[in-house]
Order: C-alpha cells, then sequence, then structure tokens
C-alpha cells in the first residue's frame, strides 16, 4: 500500500516475512560531483593507489520520478527471495546483504520482479543515487561539512578533514542503525558500497556501452576512510561484474508508473 508520512510517499511491500520500504524520489535537479576545492576530491588523471573517476561538477535534470529503497538490502530480503546468505557478517537479518557481485544483484532483481511483476527492479544509475544521497544538499555529506562514527559507519581511524578520530567497528551494522538523510533514506554513507547500474566512465549515459564490465560503487562503507564516504565519490569496482567483496552491497530502486500515483493515501 502506499502511504504519505514526514518524508514524503512511501511503499511498504513484503516478501513472506520480510518487509522493505520504498521512497518515491520526485524528479528535479541538481548539482552532481563535487567542487574543485571540496577535501578528498580526486580528478580523473592524477596517480593514485585507488581507482575513483572524476568528479567534474555538472547539472543533471532528472525528468521522471522513481522509487528508491530507504536502506541498503537487507540479508533477511535476500534470504527471502533467493533461500542463501552469501554475507561474511552475520547474525541479524536486518545487516545489510553483502559479498554479492553486479550480477548477483541482478540475478536478486529478476527473482524479485517474478514475485513483484509489476514493479520492474533494478540497480538505481550514478545520477538517482547521488540526488538521493544529497537529498537536497550541496556539502560532501548530506549530514553537512563532516560526519562522525556516530553517524556513519566508517574507519574512524580516517576522518575527514580534520575532524577527530572514531570508531572502527570492522563490521557492518544493521540497517537503520544511524539517523536518515533529510528525504528518509538511511545510510547512504558508509556501512556497504552500493551498486549502481552505470559503468565506469566519465559522466555519460548510462544507456550506452551495457556491455562494459567495470561498473561503479558508491557511498563507502565500514571499510573506508570518511572521503570515500562522500556523495560525490565514485568508486570502480575492481571485482567486475562476478566480484564481490563483504563492503559490497546494493539497494534496490524501480521506476515510477502513472498508475502509483492513483493509489497513494494522503
Amino acid at each position: 500500500m502506499i502511504q504519505q508520512d514526514r518524508f514524503g510517499v512511501y511503499e511498504n511491500l513484503e516478501v513472506g516475512s520480510e518487509k522493505f520500504t520504498m521512497l518515491l524520489v520526485p524528479g528535479g535537479t541538481f548539482m552532481m560531483g563535487s567542487p574543485e576545492d571540496e577535501p578528498g576530491r580526486f580528478v580523473a588523471g592524477v596517480p593514485h593507489n585507488i581507482k575513483r573517476c572524476d568528479e567534474k561538477q555538472h547539472m543533471v535534470l532528472l525528468t521522471r520520478d522513481f522509487w528508491l529503497a530507504e536502506t541498503a538490502c537487507t540479508q533477511g530480503l535476500w534470504h527471502a527471495v533467493m533461500g542463501n546468505n552469501p554475507s561474511r557478517f552475520t547474525g541479524d537479518s536486518n545487516l545489510p546483504v553483502e559479498t554479492v557481485s553486479w550480477n548477483d544483484c541482478n540475478e536478486f532483481m529478476s527473482k524479485l520482479n517474478k514475485i513483484f511483476p509489476i514493479h520492474n527492479f533494478y540497480l538505481p544509475t550514478e545520477a538517482q543515487w547521488e540526488y538521493a544521497c544529497r537529498a537536497g544538499t550541496t556539502t560532501p555529506f548530506s549530514f553537512g561539512n563532516n560526519i562522525t562514527t556516530d553517524q556513519v559507519n566508517y574507519d574512524g581511524n580516517y576522518p575527514y578533514n580534520g575532524c577527530k578520530k572514531g570508531l572502527y567497528r570492522a563490521t557492518t551494522v544493521p540497517v537503520k542503525t544511524f539517523v536518515p538523510n533529510r528525504w528518509g533514506f538511511y545510510e547512504m554513507h558508509g556501512n556497504v558500497w552500493q551498486w549502481c547500474h552505470d559503468w565506469y566512465e566519465k559522466y555519460i549515459d548510462p544507456d550506452k556501452e551495457i556491455e562494459n564490465p567495470k561498473r561503479v560503487l558508491r557511498g563507502g562503507s565500514w571499510y573506508s576512510d570518511a572521503g570515500f564516504c562522500r556523495c560525490a565519490t565514485r568508486y570502480l569496482s575492481l571485482y567486475l561484474l562476478n566480484g564481490c567483496d563483504s563492503h559490497i552491497g546494493f539497494r534496490l530502486s524501480r521506476d515510477c508508473a502513472e498508475s502509483d500515483w492513483s493509489n497513494i493515501i494522503f
């Protein structure tokens, strides 16, 4: 059922006993990427031990509304759909599923789409992901110019831009551990990197050259320094389409159909 709360329009869905929530994100414009003076920014072509892509700032127009999951996909939901749990860190069904490849995620969504044949779930594009992560802000993080480990799960030994050191949990935490951003999305920063549909390249149309195996990860993780958790950070997965690791997960997206609006309860 589609309803509304202080964050906006949302839909609760169930697979067996596992529930998950999709939030409606209205289309709009935003500045994608980072300004040249943002600390931690990486410019393509500069040698670095971590391969990240250009963060050239530019205006993006999202012409269509879309739905995005309020949290990363949980181990409980993954097990309900797939019948297994590939994760390294277990013990709570609300932990984000991790150690999943880009191909694994698409297999999951293929099965989920058979359960919900009118929904068409997919991995979000980079633009959709960053738009929802920023939630109307222009700062390095949706929470402002810096973060702490009370807000985000990252390696607190490596804080951002002069912030004091914090916890290094060395593990994931359950979804909804920290406060959401102003649009209601939880853990867009840290905890697990999140797969996007797009391949790793300069900002271009994600519908072209879809056979390129180098896909983009967003958001940082429990294993990352704070700078990698910035809204604009674009990380190249070295594992390609079939690779995975314990700091990589994902969240669901889907298109908004006209019929959705007729079901909204205000």
